[in-house]
């Protein structure tokens, strides 16, 4: 058993894909899909369902690691953004070399923050310093950094 992939349904599936390119590295894996027919209506429980998207490898797991499948229904239902409290699935996170520079590129990439940066000593394991910010379909990412005690 191994973990294959976290799903984001979108409004726009090619610019949400070109954030996460972008922003964290991560790379296509084709081919695009354009999906619909019975085994989809059947196995989503959605009648005439229909997407289109793509899987993208995620940065720093090799050519097995798990993807992030970004898709778009053609009938895509509205949701609030999810809060960092709200019971479920609440965010993506990327441990980053340089999170000032992370954050920055997540804003000029129609992100926004969620919250403000933050460091915290964590006895045996060194310094974490984090934050949440949203992608630009409000989707939250944690940003993470750790300093490990030895590097000090």
């Amino acid at each position: 058993m191994r973990y294959a992939h976290t799903n984001l349904i979108s409004h726009d599936w090619r610019k949400l894909a070109r954030f996460y390119i972008d922003i964290f590295a991560c790379e296509p894996v084709p081919p695009e899909r354009n999906q619909s027919g019975e085994w989809l209506d059947q196995g989503t429980g959605i009648k005439n369902a229909a997407l289109q998207g793509v899987h993208l490898r995620l940065h720093g797991h090799g050519e097995n690691g798990p993807t992030l499948e970004i898709y778009q229904y053609s009938q895509t239902l509205p949701q609030s953004p999810v809060q960092p409290n709200q019971r479920g699935i609440g965010h993506l996170a990327f441990e980053v070399d340089d999170i000032i520079e992370v954050i920055t590129a997540v804003l000029a990439g129609g992100g926004e923050k969620q919250g403000d940066l933050t460091t915290k000593t964590v006895p045996g394991l060194g310094v974490l310093s984090f934050l949440y910010v949203r992608d630009p379909e409000g989707n939250l990412i944690e940003l993470q950094n750790w300093q490990k005690a030895n590097e000090k």
